[in-house]
């Protein structure tokens, strides 16, 4: 048998899609669980949007195209960037890309090499420190509680950053808890980040038009131009407009870090696809009014589950300010035995605890580098997120 890679031996599978997985078995089986693991919106993807694609397909618009996408795609990626944060790019500034994840891993396996550091704000996506040691890179987890509202604090970023410091990822509305740094807050992380020459900032803002915060969405180029040619702007279609199956990311930066990442590209996936990308175009330049709608159909579900996981014997939960997610802490509960006299010592005891006797899937918070803690998405019903968590309370009361 032929020897696998150090570097596939440097990663995981993913944890959300591991459980989403899961539960596509045990609903198959006739089994009544209720899926929080998923982060796709439940809402369709536009009929505007839908039009675009179908009309480019009967237009024959079937071929390849430049490898890191089409003018019109770029024209409405520089567009966007300017209407929304302020940020002045040219098309040789974008890159476009199958999905976010994709920007993420161009950049960072084009500019890491064995040694390079990147610091990652724990809790943190799943895919950022895999994708850190699949490059070669060392991940350098900064960790950030829920006492401070699961953001890190300029002290700590100053105290995680050496002279082997390649990036900061950044991700507000943050992937798992929902919570966003304000202008302030980003300004004095940019203050401790601007000395250092060699640092590069990628911010993911995925989850840009789901917010509920009293303050305005802002990015790290757009608080601090001066650190504008070192920052990666990294976005995508799939949370706002719910095209998480269209596969269509972007991102804006210098032009030598784009060029690198079209480089990596041209060698890997090539374009992505065409289709996706005229459907991207029209969800970029058309009518962005329903944005608010959804948004505030999110803001309802948030407000519903943190209550019910407030009101959970031993779990609390601060309130995200974006996103549609809740990382409710724990703590109280390890320790804890179940009524089958298993004892729940990990957060990952805790959800297979949840999905057996419960029926409710949600992510243990280890995979986001932060526990005991788990992940719950509220991209789905009222109705559904409202048994969820009675079943969950339920299955907290029952442990002793």
């Amino acid at each position: 048998m032929t020897k696998l890679s150090a570097a596939i031996g440097r990663i995981q599978p993913s944890a959300t899609m591991a459980m989403s997985g899961r539960v596509t078995e045990l609903k198959a089986q006739g089994i009544d669980v209720i899926g929080l693991s998923a982060g796709e919106p439940d809402f369709d993807t536009p009929d505007f949007v839908k039009d675009a694609a179908i009309k480019a397909i009967r237009d024959g618009e079937t071929n390849y195209t430049p490898v890191d996408g089409t003018m019109a795609l770029k024209e409405a990626i520089v567009a966007k960037f300017a209407r929304d944060n302020d940020l002045t790019y040219t098309p040789k500034q974008i890159s476009v890309n199958s999905g976010g994840k994709q920007s993420l891993f161009n950049a960072l396996v084009a500019t890491l090499d064995p040694g390079d550091e990147v610091i990652i704000p724990a809790p943190y996506w799943v895919s950022y420190p895999d994708i850190v040691n699949f490059a070669g890179g060392t991940p350098v987890a900064i960790s950030a509680g829920a006492e401070q509202n699961y953001k890190i604090t300029p002290e700590q970023l100053e105290a995680a950053i050496t002279p082997k410091t390649k990036w900061l990822i950044l991700n507000s509305p943050s992937n798992p808890s929902g919570a966003a740094y304000s202008p302030d807050e980003l300004k004095a992380l940019a203050a401790v980040i601007l000395p250092h020459q060699d640092m590069m900032v990628m911010t993911d803002d995925m989850y840009e038009h789901i917010w509920y915060a009293d303050f305005p969405f802002t990015t790290i180029a757009q608080v601090c131009p001066e650190l504008y040619d070192r920052t990666l702007t990294v976005n995508g279609c799939s949370k706002a407009y719910a095209m998480t199956g269209w596969r269509i990311g972007y991102a804006g930066g210098p032009e030598w870090l784009i060029g690198a990442m079209r480089k990596l590209q041209s060698q890997s996936t090539s374009n992505p696809c065409s289709i996706s990308q005229a459907a991207a175009v029209a969800a970029l330049n058309g009518p962005q009014d329903f944005l608010a709608d959804r948004n505030a159909a999110f803001e309802k579900r948030r407000d519903l589950v943190v209550s019910m996981i407030n009101d959970t014997p031993g779990l609390s939960c601060p309130t995200p300010e974006g996103a549609f997610y809740v990382y409710p802490d724990a703590s109280e509960l390890m320790g804890k035995t179940t009524p089958k006299g298993a004892v729940i010592e990990t957060d990952e005891d805790l959800i297979g605890y949840f999905l057996d006797e419960a029926q409710v899937a949600a992510v243990h918070g280890a995979a986001f580098g932060l526990s005991p803690a788990f992940r719950i998405s509220y991209a789905t019903s009222e109705e559904l997120l409202t048994e969820a968590c009675t079943r969950i309370q339920r299955a907290c009361a029952a442990l002793t």
